[in-house]
């Protein structure tokens, strides 16, 4: 335990200090999985609270983002899934409108290895995102996002499952 809690601290501290008062918000989104299955997912984010590369354009940032996410298909096809990621974000400079370009890479837990057509091969699935989106003042934010599930090849079959979403994020 002591081990876990010490690594759990590094990756914290590699991420930059951790203020008391850490930006954190909450996203609701909608959209479409690449076999037409509705998708909706409520999330929360909490920001690395550090820049990197910062310039008069913009700079590199990030947060920290778990989420469930329920996939609405016919008897056999309906799943649920929780995930968690970390997600490198570049916020272009702007007054009162920040343009900004997302990524991450995370893990994910689904109910069932099926969904529509595609057999994930295992409940356990790595989580792949690009976005693009508008930051408001007043912590308001919409985007586009498409996120892909892939167990990676750790278990056959591995047909993986593309989403493809819009979503409103209100900062706290």
């Amino acid at each position: 335990m002591k081990k876990l809690v010490g690594l759990a601290a590094a990756v914290a501290l590699s991420f930059g200090s951790v203020s008391a008062v850490q930006a954190a918000g909450l996203t609701f989104s909608v959209g479409q999985s690449g076999d037409s299955t509705m998708v909706y997912r409520i999330g929360t984010q909490f920001d690395f609270n550090t820049r990197w590369f910062e310039s008069s354009v913009g700079h590199l940032g990030g947060y920290w983002d778990a989420g469930y996410t329920y996939w609405q298909g016919d008897d056999t096809a309906t799943n649920h899934s929780v995930s968690f990621a970390p997600v490198f974000v570049y916020e272009f400079a702007g007054q009162n409108v920040k343009p900004y370009l997302e990524a991450g890479i995370g893990v994910a837990a689904f109910s069932s290895t099926r969904l529509e057509s595609n057999d994930l091969g295992s409940s356990f699935q790595f989580e792949d995102r690009i976005g693009a989106g508008l930051r408001f003042t007043g912590g308001h934010e919409i985007g586009i996002r498409a996120m892909h599930y892939s167990n990676a090849g750790i278990k056959q079959p591995n047909d993986g499952v593309e989403s493809y979403a819009v979503h409103y994020r209100l900062n706290f």
